[in-house]
Parts: C-alpha cells; structure tokens; sequence
C-alpha cells in the first residue's frame, strides 16, 4: 500500500516529539482532550433526557420545547467551520481554552435559568462555544499525534469517547434526572470543562505564530449562512411538513449558498475552507463515512429510546444502561481496530465492512415488538451496532485529519464535526417522516384500541431502524467506490512555544 502526503508532513517522529514535549506530556494531552469531547458529546443527548421535566418546571409549550434542541443545533452547525479556522490562524490551545469556558459559563446560566427564553439563550451560547471547542480539540489531537506508532491508539481512545458519548449521555440524563434535578444535565458540565480547563493550562503548549491571521469574511458568511438554511430548513420539517415554504426555502437557500461558497473558495487569497481538504480522495471519503454514520447514528439513540421506554416501560436509567453493550462494543472496535485491522487490510476495507456490521445490527432491530426480551432479542444487535460504529468512526477521523498541514488541521476537524451535525439533521426530519408514516399505516389497517396505539408506536420504531440500515448499506456502498485502500498519512505537526 501507498502512503501520500501533503504538503511537508513530518517523515519521522523526531519532529513531533520536540514539539510536543515528551511521550508521558502527549498521553496527558490526550486525557485532557478526551474529557472535552466527551463533554460535547454528552451534551448532545443528555438534555433529551432532561426536556420534560425542564419543560414542567418552567412552563413552556410543547411547540417550543424543540427549540431546547435547535437552538443549540443551529449555533453548533452554523459556526463550526468558522471555529475552526479561528483555531488555525489564532492557536488551537486558545481556541480551546476559550471555548471551555465559555461553555462551562453558558451551561451555569442554563442550570439556574428562570425562564425558556433564556434557557434556549444558554443553549444557543453553548452551541457557539462547543462550535469552538469541538474543532480545536481534534486538531490538537491531530497536531500532537504525528507519530505512526502512537497516533492510531489516539484516535481510537479519542473515537471511543466520541462514540460512546452519546450513549452515556442518555444514562447520565437519566440519573441526573431522577435524582438530582434537570438543571444538574447543565451544571455537570463545569466539572468536565473544570478538569480539562486545569489540564489545558498546565500541558498545552502555547502555539509559534509565525503569520499574521487572516479571516475570509465572504467565505465565512456564506457557509455559516448555507449551514444555518440546512439545518434550520431541516428542523423545521420536523414540526411542519416537507411541502412547508419556510422548510423548503431554508433548504434551498443553504444549498445554493454551499454552491456560492465553493466558487467563492476558489477565487480568494486566503479561503476558509481550502478545497486540498476536502478533495484529496481519502479525507474525502472520511467526511462522507461520518456524514453517513451521523445520519444513521440518529436512528439508534432517538427511536430506540422511544422503544425502551414507551413501549416496553423501561425508565429513563434502564434506558441508558441498555446502551451499554454497545458502548462496550464501540470501546472495543475504536481501540482495537486501529492497530489490529487497520493497517492489514486498510481504510476502506475497514469503513464498508464496520458499515455493513452496524447495518446486520440494525436488521436485528427491526424484529422487536412488544415482547422482546433485552438479551435475546435487543442485546446482539447493540453489540454489532457498537462493533461496526468503532470501526467508522475510529478510520474516518483519522482518515478525515490524514495528511493535512498543520495550518488545516483545524478546518478539517471541524469538517468532521459539521458533516456528522448535518447529516443528523437530514436523519432527524426524515426517520420522523418515516415514522410517523409507518404508524399512521398500522393504525387505518387495523381495529382501534390500545394495543393497536402501542403496536403502532413500535412499528414506527422499528421502520426507523430498517431505514438506519439501509443508510449504513449505502455508507458501506459508497465508501468501497470513493475512498482508496492506501495508509493514512500522520498529519504535520504544530510549531509551538516551548515550555
């Protein structure tokens, strides 16, 4: 197998280990980054848990109560791309320090807030800050671990974290919620971004600017622009309906404004989004794997908690602690395949079968009713759905950040993070629509009653999850045609400010 570099990538591990201080320093660095992005994933499912209770306490409609999700989604989505270009040109240590903070100021405002208005104020805050954090974190993982010993194992602990995140975020929700408070799913968040703050200070190296930043002000509103019409169009089918103007509109626009932007990326000096990142045929194909798994991603925490919980009554604890084969299972894939599987059969090998394992695990799931036991009949297909997620998502970041300069590992981190955002927006309005399809079905066909009402409600479900497999057969399909079977090449690593 070939290995292609791009643009002066370190040839050895010299370089790397001057730079970023000793191999002990580097595996700290690496904690301190896993504890943000496990805060960042955490917070994209643990305030579910958390809505209806928020939602009593402070007394707002069921209409508005999705605006606690988009809120956040929208900020998030609309702003990564610009955050992580302020990583590239200001210091991914900065960036990162800044958005901790921030974050961990937004989520206390959240906590104590007296009112949806300004509860969805912090969540949008949040969203903007973690559009920050999210970015820096994986690029500093990218800039630090350069060697091709050790970058593999970095990825995959850092894949598992992210992995799991969301699944252990549905168990924290449930326990904060039950007995703490919901205003406790925002306060955690202060001791994940005090511990990763603390160690932030202490290693993170301070980075050599060597060029005075320069910010594509056109670019940046442009994308941020088409970002917001995709996700906001897209979060709107959810309440309306895919024929709806504002819907069709929002979508439209932030289409064409993505075409407007990458003609704009061509003709300017310095771009936001230099087009070297995305079309290189492996990053390429990374950023679609996780676009995919984003989409399918969706299916399995929304739906399968809808099931466990309103169809066969489990509560929001045992509801989260069924999840945890699968963490199990995404644990073991992200921190085995690297090393083990990687590097014999290569990326895309890796990527279609793992997609094919979590589309078999999924099929699994779509056989459940309303007298399905949890280790015969959900525990298998959890596992796989882990086992197949790890393995994406393990080769697809490290795939996605391959190769790049330094002076890009920002931007494509966050490329990742907008693919996976937006593909879980598109999945959002579209397994809503097919489920609530596939109830509406059930009941004209059959007599009314309330077993015909939970029957329905699982037959929902269950085409949600046919349709997660699907999309994770088409992941697999696609991956085996665009990305190539060659190595992934280590990225360049960060000049910096010795202690």
């Amino acid at each position: 197998m070939s290995t292609t570099f791009d643009r002066g990538a370190p040839a050895s591990g010299k370089t790397d280990s001057g730079r970023r201080g000793s191999h002990a320093v580097r595996w700290w660095v690496l904690v301190v980054l896993g504890v943000a992005q496990l805060m960042v994933t955490l917070d994209a499912t643990v305030v579910n848990i958390a809505l209806p209770e928020a939602q009593h306490d402070l007394g707002f409609s069921d209409g508005s109560r999705q605006w606690v999700i988009t809120g956040y989604a929208l900020a998030f989505g609309s702003l990564l791309l610009l955050g992580g270009r302020l990583g590239d040109l200001f210091g991914r240590r900065t960036t990162f320090v800044t958005g901790l903070i921030g974050f961990a100021a937004a989520s206390v405002v959240g906590g104590a807030a007296g009112s949806f208005e300004i509860l969805v104020a912090a969540r949008v805050a949040q969203g903007l800050f973690a559009a920050l954090l999210a970015p820096a974190a994986l690029s500093l993982l990218s800039v630090t671990f350069t060697q091709p010993a050790e970058r593999p194992k970095a990825f995959g602990i850092f894949s598992a974290l992210s992995g799991a995140g969301a699944a252990v975020g549905l168990l924290l929700g449930g326990m904060l919620t039950e007995w703490a408070s919901w205003r406790w799913v925002m306060y955690v968040n202060v001791i994940f971004a005090g511990v990763a703050l603390a160690g932030a200070l202490l290693l993170l190296a301070k980075p050599a600017v060597t060029e005075r930043p320069k910010i594509d002000i056109p670019g940046t509103v442009v994308v941020s622009a088409a970002l917001f019409g995709i996700v906001y169009g897209f979060a709107h089918v959810e309440s309306t309906s895919w024929t709806n103007p504002v819907a069709l509109g929002s979508m439209i626009s932030g289409v064409v404004l993505l075409a407007v932007f990458a003609w704009l990326e061509l003709r300017v000096a310095h771009p936001l989004l230099p087009l070297r990142v995305v079309l290189d045929r492996t990053r390429g194909g990374s950023f679609l794997a996780v676009f995919v798994l984003g989409m399918g991603m969706f299916s399995i925490f929304l739906f399968l908690t809808y099931y466990l919980e309103a169809s066969i009554g489990y509560s929001p604890i045992e509801a989260g602690l069924s999840f945890l084969p699968m963490v199990g299972g995404i644990v073991a894939s992200s921190t085995t395949v690297p090393s083990l599987l990687l590097p014999k059969v290569g990326p895309k090998v890796v990527v279609s079968v793992s997609f094919l394992v979590s589309a078999s695990g999924m099929a699994l799931l779509t056989r459940l009713t309303l007298d399905s036991g949890y280790v015969a009949d959900i525990m298998p297909g959890m596992i796989l759905l882990g086992l197949g997620i790890g393995g994406v998502m393990t080769t697809a970041f490290q795939g996605a950040t391959a190769g790049v300069h330094h002076e890009d590992a920002g931007v494509a981190s966050a490329l990742i993070n907008t693919s996976q955002q937006v593909g879980g927006s598109i999945s959002t309005a579209l397994l809503t629509t097919v489920a609530s399809s596939a109830a509406t079905d059930y009941l004209s066909s059959h007599k009314p009653g309330a077993l015909t009402m939970a029957q329905a409600g699982v037959e929902s479900y269950t085409a949600t999850l046919a349709w997660g497999a699907g999309i994770f057969v088409v992941g697999a399909v696609l991956t085996a045609f665009l990305m190539p079977n060659s190595a992934l090449a280590p990225s360049e690593g960060e000049p910096v400010i010795a202690h």
